[in-house]
């Protein structure tokens, strides 16, 4: 779940600086429509306005149209993503044992400092129901759903929906839907940086997946991961512990090897954090997702473009 990105605070605003990507490995787009749901319900005791607006967060078009660029500018234009279909929910979701807040339980949590309700996790089955995007889904239509809500909405990072469904940061939701989909969820507390948070996680499970059955000697997913090659989501090559993403130490890293997939012969050299953004979350992600391989051809039966596999759920084998 995104217990860790739901902490109240300071609203966090997107860092204004380039993203730290390299732009010699464009690849071809894979066209992907969104179905954007805003569960933003209104709060009487404030004048009737929208949660979001009340407590000052992220507006949620802001956050999708920047995520989108960021994928877009990260993965070399292959991540071309497009919202085709947009809902907002003047409503709380439904937990998974049937509670739901309204906006006095909300508020009363929220500023009182009570208690927030446990199990947060929502009913994700009434609420793709209540959504209703099942057969559009089916018929390609749309390729994923996106959650935007609010802190404790419920939501998990990514979940993969289907009746092949596999682990993607949160347990499948085996659904009698022929064709794999996930549903990405998002805080408008939080920045984009965490938005690329939950899609990393998401190529961690997925890539996983992929390379399941590769031997450790050839498992060239495990190898990417680490520390002294490119690291994950929560380590970068620097790092001592999770998210330590601004650690000033120099390492020998071979990440440089990985622009040039399939050859890994590059010999390593020294790096420092700033080559990642020195802590910025948001930068450290976007050098990590443009290290994925985007080339042609296979290695070991596995496509040399990662972003196939990511981006398109419904095509791992």
């Amino acid at each position: 779940m995104l217990d860790w990105l739901f902490n109240r605070g300071e609203r966090n605003e997107p860092p204004d600086r380039s993203p730290i990507v390299r732009g010699d490995r464009p690849g071809s787009p894979i066209a992907l429509r969104v179905a954007m749901i805003v569960h933003d319900p209104s709060i009487p005791e404030r004048g009737g306005l929208p949660l979001s607006r009340v407590m000052g967060w992220n507006d949620a078009e802001m956050l999708a149209q920047q995520y989108i660029t960021d994928l877009r500018a990260c993965s070399g234009g292959i991540a071309d993503y497009r919202i085709v279909l947009r809902r907002v929910f003047d409503e709380f979701p439904v937990k998974i044992d049937g509670f739901r807040y309204n906006s006095a339980t909300y508020l009363a949590a929220w500023e009182r400092r009570q208690p927030f309700h446990q199990p947060d996790e929502a009913d994700y089955e009434r609420l793709l129901a209540e959504i209703g995007l099942t057969e559009a889904i089916e018929q390609g239509e749309i390729d994923e759903i996106w959650l935007f809500g609010f802190p404790y909405a419920g939501y998990y990072e990514s979940r993969m929906v289907g009746i092949d469904a596999f682990w993607c940061n949160a347990p499948p939701l085996f659904l009698p839907t022929a064709r794999r989909y996930i549903v990405m969820g998002f805080n408008v507390e939080r920045d984009v940086g965490c938005m690329l948070e939950n899609f990393g996680h998401r190529v961690e499970s997925i890539m996983a997946h992929v390379y399941r059955h590769h031997p450790p000697e050839r498992n060239l997913w495990a190898r990417f991961t680490r520390l002294d090659e490119c690291g994950n989501v929560h380590f970068a090559p620097s790092s001592a512990r999770d998210y330590d993403w601004g650690n000033p130490r120099r390492v020998w890293s071979r990440a440089d090897a990985w622009y040039a997939f399939p050859d890994l012969s590059a010999p390593p050299r020294l790096m420092h954090c700033t080559e990642w953004g020195a802590g910025d979350m948001r930068l450290h992600h976007l050098w990590w997702l443009d290290h994925l391989p985007r080339v042609a051809g296979e290695t070991d039966g596995v496509l040399n473009n990662w972003w196939y596999y990511v981006l398109q759920p419904w095509a791992v084998s």
